[in-house]
């Protein structure tokens, strides 16, 4: 695939095959306004090249053990000796990367990498080529500046204009030297110091001695700017310094920049701490709804969830304060970091409108914020008492019930007079809603507990209501007995017609079936006796050829027919066997049921797929049955051949499954035997069992195979049947018992 380069941005020619991260990467470009073009060979790659490239990645795989001249001829090509080369490689070798540098590579890339990353890299390389241009450009300009070096510092500065617009903190290391040598203004405000300050010091300025694991941070720079300068982009996380002290949580992407004679690094940093705080609070409530919602004390819950707050901003101290139910007077609640002595001297302290911030917070039902403790009036009675403590400002924000009641208040303190910011007033509000959750469900329970007692009393009233209204249902009971006992016997009686009525049905069929067969046997049995009577009656006269060769031929093709009858017949008296299965001749074993299909279907398998359908199982390995295998296989084996011949008249392709599932108790074994076929109409379904019954007919079937299974179901496994049909096709469904009944107590008998 050849992908033409834009002309108006930034060219950049990729040589290599359409793979997953070039398509991603082609995809990050575009985003960074970069024009590209995809070559998938050399030959296609310096077709390309010929319209111009600032910048060429090259796949190592195309370039095979070439890699010198197919660099050389990309860069002829593109009329631009200096333009940048990047090596990628799948299969990266320390050889190959020495090669690649022979061959003037600027980097070497392993794949697969981060689009992102290599995106980054890239665009460092075109604005460092870019700077190293200008700077060509301005030499040969000025003759006499080949006689002088370029000036040290004018790297550092087309670096830093180049990410003054980086949305990320950046710094520049220079490892021979060990120094910072630029920054941007986002590392500035990151770690609390101007440029030049971060100038002054090596690596470690901005780093704590140690991080959290105790590995010291020289060290850990050192082995990640060891992988940076092999030619990996390192991502890792890291603790960082402000300048005030405390730790940044950042994660560090350090990039090798090829500046000939310099070994630098590029390391984009990103504070982790507000993404950090986010993920905690999260987590927090998810713990904290699930203590209230199993029930948890409330003292411990309401600790836990100040702990929370406390952690998400340095220097805070919460507290909450719960309403009497008499609206007047609160208690302290929790407050796991403020002096007991400082919650106690509020207990039970009545509230109003200059009773602090949370007594004051509680009585106008609205948030109150007292940014200076000591100079506000609301704190006039309680000041001295605060400012034993320490504590010179509280913002107390009320906490509501579900029918905006005032149950208490949530109170964030501070050692130091200062005013809350957007964060921490979206803090106070998700602390006051899961603190009013967890009180009212302490309500909630209070109030439950009321009702449980009072719930003893009327279940007391009601028991001797209930034992009066058992003693006439028991009354009710034996009356029904006696009418299910009468009920039972017409039952015994409805069956045995039914019994009668169907043997009817069946021995007239059975008739009828083999009338057909044995009659055409018959005729053409007595047919070749007349031929044969007349052929030995002309044999004393002499018999012609022809004559003996056409009786021949009609013996021959009686002989057929009659064949073909009497095993139609023979067939016909095996089905009609089956309708009548005897228990006592089948073998009773106990078999695992899902070895047992497995093997059944096998021989079906093969024919299934040969006519182009599929055949599933999905049955758990521990089911097991102590009943009549051979009875059962001959029903799977019936309904799996139904649906073949059924299901998917007219399909050159389908799906069987089989599935079975255990009952809750294990006493009794589901077998399912599905197809995706065309279904049974609505009004076949009530006669699918009736012996003889097809809509094939004259196709093969003696329409006894479902007769037969449903007989052997409820006879002999002492099961029974269901039937589901619909468009999307039919399912059979055997509802057997786990160990089948002893002889004679089969379902139905």
């Amino acid at each position: 695939m050849n992908q033409l380069i834009s002309s108006d941005r930034a060219r950049v020619l990729l040589v290599s095959p359409a793979t997953s991260d070039v398509r991603e990467l082609l995809y990050v470009l575009d985003r960074h306004n970069l024009g590209t073009g995809v070559a998938g060979d050399i030959d296609a790659g310096v077709e390309l090249a010929a319209g111009g490239a600032d910048l060429i990645l090259l796949d190592a795989a195309l370039a095979g053990s070439n890699i010198d001249a197919s660099c050389l001829r990309l860069r002829n090509a593109a009329e631009r000796h200096g333009v940048p080369l990047l090596l990628m490689s799948s299969s990266p070798s320390a050889e190959e990367q020495g090669r690649s540098v022979g061959a003037g590579a600027s980097d070497y890339i392993r794949m697969p990498f981060n689009a992102r990353d290599v995106a980054e890299k890239i665009l460092m390389e075109l604005a460092l080529h870019k700077a190293h241009g200008a700077e060509a450009e301005a030499e040969s300009i000025d003759a006499s500046a080949a006689a002088r070096p370029v000036h040290p510092q004018t790297l550092e500065v087309n670096y830093h204009s180049i990410l003054a617009g980086s949305p990320d903190a950046v710094l520049l290391f220079d490892i021979d030297n060990a120094l910072l040598i630029d920054a941007n203004h986002l590392a500035e405000k990151m770690f609390g110091m101007p440029q030049a300050s971060l100038l002054q010091g090596g690596m470690e300025r901005v780093f704590p001695r140690r991080q959290a694991d105790g590995l010291a941070s020289i060290r850990l720079l050192r082995e990640k700017m060891q992988d940076t300068l092999q030619g990996k982009i390192v991502v890792f996380r890291a603790e960082c310094r402000h300048r005030d002290g405390h730790a940044i949580a950042c994660e560090i992407r350090l990039m090798r920049l090829s500046v000939p004679g310099r070994q630098l690094v590029h390391a984009r940093i990103i504070d982790l701490t507000e993404r950090n705080l986010a993920e905690a609070l999260r987590a927090g409530q998810n713990a904290l709804l699930e203590m209230i919602a199993k029930g948890a004390p409330l003292v411990p819950t309401l600790d836990r969830l100040l702990l929370l707050i406390e952690g998400q901003s340095r220097g805070v101290y919460c507290s909450v304060m719960l309403l009497d139910e008499d609206g007047r007077r609160m208690r302290s609640m929790a407050g796991p970091s403020l002096p007991r002595q400082y919650l106690d001297m509020l207990d039970d302290v009545e509230i109003g409108p200059g009773v602090g911030s949370c007594g004051a917070a509680m009585f106008h039902g609205k948030p109150v914020v007292v940014s200076d403790i000591e100079h506000d009036p609301l704190w006039a009675p309680y000041r001295g008492m605060a400012a034993a403590f320490g504590l010179r400002a509280c913002w107390s924000q009320p906490i509501f019930g579900q029918d905006e009641q005032v149950l208490g208040s949530f109170a964030m303190y501070y050692r130091e007079v200062r005013s809350p910011v957007a964060q921490e007033l979206v803090l106070i509000d998700v602390a006051a809603d899961l603190a009013g959750i967890a009180i009212a469900r302490m309500r909630h329970e209070q109030e439950l507990q009321r009702h449980r007692s009072h719930l003893e009393d009327l279940v007391a009233k009601r028991t001797a209501a209930l034992t009066l209204a058992k003693e006439q249902s028991e009354q009710a009971n034996r009356e029904l007995a006696a009418a299910l006992e009468h009920l039972s016997i017409t039952r015994d009686e409805l069956v045995r017609r039914d019994k009668l009525a169907a043997l009817g049905a069946l021995v007239a069929g059975i008739a009828h079936e083999l009338n057909t067969p044995i009659g055409n046997a018959l005729v053409v049995a007595t047919t070749m006796a007349e031929r044969t009577r007349g052929l030995q009656a002309g044999f004393q006269d002499g018999l012609r050829r022809s004559e003996l060769e056409s009786y021949l031929g009609q013996a021959s093709e009686a002989d057929a027919i009659v064949l073909r009858n009497l095993q139609r017949a023979a067939d016909l008296v095996s089905s009609f066997k089956q309708i009548a299965v005897d228990r006592a001749s089948s073998q009773r074993r106990h078999f695992l049921l899902r070895q047992f299909i497995a093997e059944l279907m096998l021989p079906l398998s093969a024919t299934l797929k040969g006519a182009g359908h599929l055949l599933e199982q999905d049955v758990a390995p521990e089911l097991a049955m102590d009943s009549y295998p051979g009875p059962l296989g001959q029903v799977l084996t019936n309904l799996v051949e139904n649906c073949v011949r059924h299901a998917f008249e007219g399909r050159n392709s389908g799906a069987i499954g089989i599935t079975a599932r255990a009952s809750v108790a294990g006493e009794s074994i589901s077998i399912a035997i599905a197809d995706n076929g065309r279904g049974i109409a609505a009004g076949d379904l009530a006669r699918i069992y009736d012996p003889f019954f097809t809509t094939r007919l004259g196709s093969g079937g003696s329409g006894l195979g479902l007769h037969v299974a449903h007989n052997i179901v409820t006879g002999v496994l002492g099961g029974h049947i269901e039937v589901a049909s619909g468009d999307a096709g039919t399912t059979f469904t055997l509802h057997l018992p786990a160990v089948a009944p002893q002889a004679g107590t089969a379902a139905g008998e």
